[in-house]
């Protein structure tokens, strides 16, 4: 008897237990997983013709000290819209109407005219207070709708970053940038409020260890907003003083490469993207453009040949002022000789014909190995749309010294911005071949996180080389910006400009007034949390990059410096 009763005891128990776990569980349902498809269901004053109302993730910058800021978030509204067969009077509607809302008097009657249709949209995102006002009008015919949106607050900010929502014949989805390509984990399906609990959670616990693909989710950026704003307002600010075709600029942390500002000019307002004429601005540069960088690319040979042995920083040669190769003459840019100069001098003073000294101390294969170790033949790896491989047969297939001696210079190489800056990173972090990004994580609906993992792999050149490199480096921008340094001097800089002619894709071979002006530095050189790249194609009125980037340059990295409190390092 006792062990029945002993038996039926902890079975009441039990389920006494998993009622109370089933009630919690409800709970937590209702309030926490589908809190806001509840939220809308109390809302049912103005109910929605659809199925559902727009649902999308939010897109998040993430500010230095961790907070999260919106960068893509839903805006929610009213919208207006008839019914013309149950309109009694157009004229007394439409005067009562644009008491309360703007109105186009001439559409609200070519709509109201609409025999047989029975729904047409007369004004969309309006207020609380507005749509209250014209529900207390109580006029026939006319219903109000709740509506959530795609709102931007940067407006312009990151745009080409970013990306919008917009509709593909039926299909409304990301179109460009981070909403492309994250749009399965931003797009939202239809929730079922009633979903099995167990299911759902076990469901995130899968999607979240054991899933590469996570799939609904917000997006939380790597992109600081002040940061981003600073580089955009220095951007326009050059691109006005040398009327700039286009322009950009990418900071990176060239340990682990995620981005901390990234821009295009010309740009668009993503709130009003459909009221853009030329489409093509919608297009990110930094990903899908490949360009000549020119003499940026000479500190990724010259530490290939280090590395190989073949030259140190104080080898010498004697610069003529021009060198014969395969019966064509390379110059330097000035047309000058220095006479018996070192390796150091060849990067301070970015001569050309030193670096094809370089080049045929190294050789076409070991050339070739090393330049590709860079990931030059590579798609950057950047998380955004189109990324896009370099052009470099010139280096792959050629079978003549003039395009290795070309090449050694930066001449017949096109990466895009994103592959360049990833090259050039691996001087500053002793060698590592990193993958530029923008998404760090992707906050799952059951509040979880999931960490996005990107691969990094090294490349030729050792740590000693990076380092050897960047020594030269510092050594040009001590040389190069001189009195122009005031607040630096106690950072340990490394830069390069690059000064490259625009190949003609019309008649072949490059123009002779159009130039491409780059400029990449980082810093803490020797410990660095920054890396920047800044080009603008075809700048007007000027002509060397120093000229159009050192100012710039110098102000940015003042910003970076005072922003971040990065301690000095001399």
């Amino acid at each position: 008897m006792n062990y029945s009763f002993l038996l039926r005891s902890r079975i009441v128990f039990c389920l006494f237990v998993l009622f109370a776990f089933a009630l919690l569980s409800k709970l937590f349902l209702v309030q926490i997983v589908h809190n806001e498809s509840y939220k809308e269901r109390a809302d049912r004053q103005y109910s929605t013709p659809s199925s559902s109302l727009f649902e999308r993730g939010t897109i998040y910058f993430s500010s230095k000290d961790g907070q999260l800021v919106y960068a893509a978030t839903q805006s929610t509204g009213y919208k207006v819209a008839i019914n013309p067969g149950k309109i009694l009077n157009k004229d007394l509607s439409y005067e009562k109407l644009s008491q309360v809302i703007s109105l186009n008097k001439d559409d609200f009657f070519a709509k109201a005219n609409k025999a047989g249709d029975p729904y047409e949209e007369i004004a969309t995102r309006l207020t609380k207070t507005q749509a209250d006002q014209i529900s207390s009008l109580k006029i026939s015919g006319v219903s109000i709708f709740k509506e959530k949106w795609r709102f931007y607050p940067g407006e312009n900010l990151a745009s080409q970053s970013l990306g919008f929502v917009a509709y593909k014949e039926n299909e409304l989805a990301g179109r460009y940038g981070l909403e492309r390509q994250y749009d399965k984990t931003l797009a939202r399906g239809k929730d079922d409020p009633y979903i099995n609990f167990f299911a759902e959670v076990f469901s995130n616990i899968n999607d979240t260890f054991f899933d590469k693909e996570v799939k609904e989710g917000d997006l939380i950026t790597t992109i600081e907003p002040e940061v981003q704003g600073f580089l955009e307002k220095m951007l326009n600010d050059v691109k006005e003083k040398r009327k700039i075709d286009t322009l950009g600029g990418i900071i990176m942390n060239p340990k682990d490469g995620s981005m901390y500002a990234l821009s295009v000019k010309p740009d668009f307002d993503v709130n009003n993207f459909s009221k853009e004429k030329d489409v093509y601005v919608f297009a990110n540069p930094l990903a899908e453009n490949v360009y000549e960088f020119g003499s940026v690319i000479k500190p990724l040979v010259m530490a290939s040949a280090i590395d190989a042995g073949v030259v140190t920083s104080e080898t010498k040669y004697d610069d003529k002022g021009f060198v014969i190769v395969e019966d064509k003459e390379i110059y330097n840019f000035d047309k000058k000789g220095r006479g018996v100069v070192n390796m150091q001098e060849v990067l301070t003073q970015s001569l050309n014909t030193g670096m094809v000294f370089v080049y045929k101390k190294l050789g076409k294969d070991k050339m070739r190995d090393y330049m590709l170790s860079f990931g030059i033949n590579e798609k950057s790896g950047i998380d955004l749309p189109n990324d896009t491989k370099g052009l470099i047969s010139n280096i792959l297939n050629s079978p003549r010294d003039l395009e290795y001696a070309n090449a050694a210079f930066g001449q017949g190489i096109a990466l895009s911005p994103f592959s360049t800056i990833r090259a050039l990173a691996t001087l500053a972090n002793g060698g590592l071949l990193v993958t530029p990004h923008i998404a760090s994580k992707i906050k799952l609906e059951s509040g979880l996180e999931k960490k996005l993992d990107y691969l990094n792999t090294p490349t030729k050149i050792s740590s000693a080389t990076a380092m050897e490199t960047t020594r030269m480096l510092v050594n040009v921008m001590d040389k190069l910006v001189q009195n122009k340094k005031a607040n630096l001097e106690n950072y340990s800089i490394a830069v390069k400009t690059g000064t490259a002619q625009i190949a003609n894709p019309n008649g072949g071979g490059y123009y002779e007034d159009r130039h491409m002006h780059s400029f990449f530095g980082y810093f803490p050189a020797y410990d660095p949390k920054f890396i920047i790249l800044l080009y603008a194609v075809n700048p007007k009125g000027v002509l060397y990059a120093a000229e159009t980037w050192t100012d710039p340059f110098l102000s940015l990295s003042k910003f970076l410096i005072s922003y971040y409190q990065v301690i000095p390092d001399r």
